[in-house]
């Protein structure tokens, strides 16, 4: 196919999770979903972490094996490793496969996962930390000179990165922008500050703050699901099959919004269950922790295109269950270009 990320738009896929397949069909599904995004243009690939699921650098590098040219987009926790292990994992996959990774940076993360860590550092404090962590793994990437920084958080003195990485494949960076703390963070960084968003008719007239920071260099994205067909009803009919009411999901999702100091979590939970096209029921459901949008093409991308005109140029979708499903998402991008 052709692609469907360009200049203006960049568009990545999410990758299976494994505590959501069985252990022997699991390496296949991660290559398959990889292949099925490469095809359909996808920039490139989220790779999930947290206590419960398999390590994302050695999930990504499944991704390049299976891929030519889709990037992975690692998320990156600062309390599981440090910022020279990331620089140098970033170092040798660009020396064994010349290839181009993201950084997705995480501040926080489940509330019992950090519990388990001994993490009890508060919210914004997370993202001060998350700056000096991103800083230092950038200049490790981008000098061939030794690195010495002195912060509230790390020290590191005269730390040279061997291999080094070649300049073209520095890594992209996406960080939360959902907050104060984190839009301030990704500012900070130079990172796409990306949010889990409003309907977008929610930002007619209102641009949202991070996209501002967009015009001073600093790009914003969106994390979406979407569900298009042809007409309405069959959207409608694919997405309520997919996502059916689950009396645990719910709970689960209750007893999250009680424990979490996310804001994301709390402003997706104030949103209309549906408002239009705009789906809350698979989160409320803790199906997945990104709204959908729902309707037939023109519907749907013309959503899409809202969000565009407000300044979002990176568009993060949720996993896509087949092939088949990642084409009709391509429909509705190519409508929402012609669109916006």
């Amino acid at each position: 196919m052709d692609r469907f990320s360009g200049p203006a738009v960049q568009i990545f896929s999410t990758c299976p999770q494994s505590k959501d397949v069985a252990r022997g069909r699991y390496l296949q599904e991660v290559a398959d979903v990889a292949r099925w995004s490469e095809e359909a243009g996808c920039a490139g690939i989220l790779v999930y972490t947290d206590n419960s699921i398999a390590d994302p650098w050695l999930v990504s590098q499944v991704v390049l094996q299976s891929t030519a040219r889709l990037a992975p987009l690692v998320a990156t926790q600062p309390v599981y490793m440090h910022p020279y292990a990331v620089a140098k994992m970033v170092a040798t996959f660009g020396f064994l496969y010349g290839r181009r990774l993201w950084l997705n940076m995480v501040a926080g993360g489940f509330k019992n996962d950090l519990v388990a860590l001994d993490d009890t550092t508060p919210h914004d404090k997370r993202y001060q930390r998350l700056v000096e962590y991103t800083l230092i793994i950038k200049r490790l990437l981008g000098s061939a000179d030794p690195v010495s920084f002195e912060g509230e958080f790390y020290r590191v003195r005269n730390l040279r990165m061997t291999p080094p990485l070649d300049a073209g494949l520095a890594p992209g960076i996406l960080v939360s922008g959902s907050s104060p703390a984190g839009l301030e963070a990704a500012q900070a960084i130079g990172a796409t500050a990306v949010k889990y968003p409003r309907p977008p008719k929610a930002y007619l007239g209102t641009p949202p703050p991070e996209t501002v920071g967009c015009a001073e260099g600093i790009g914003c994205g969106v994390r979406v699901g979407i569900v298009a067909r042809a007409t309405e009803a069959e959207a409608w009919q694919v997405a309520q099959a997919r996502f059916p009411a689950d009396r645990g999901g719910q709970i689960a999702h209750q007893l999250a919004m009680k424990t979490s100091d996310s804001h994301w979590h709390k402003q997706l939970s104030q949103e209309s269950l549906r408002d239009g096209p705009y789906w809350m029921w698979p989160f409320e459901n803790y199906k997945t922790f990104c709204p959908y949008l729902v309707g037939d093409y023109g519907q749907v991308a013309e959503q899409i295109a809202l969000y565009m005109e407000a300044g979002y140029r990176t568009f993060i979708l949720d996993i896509p269950p087949s092939r088949e499903e990642l084409g009709h998402i391509k429909t509705v991008f190519q409508h929402a270009g012609a669109t916006a």
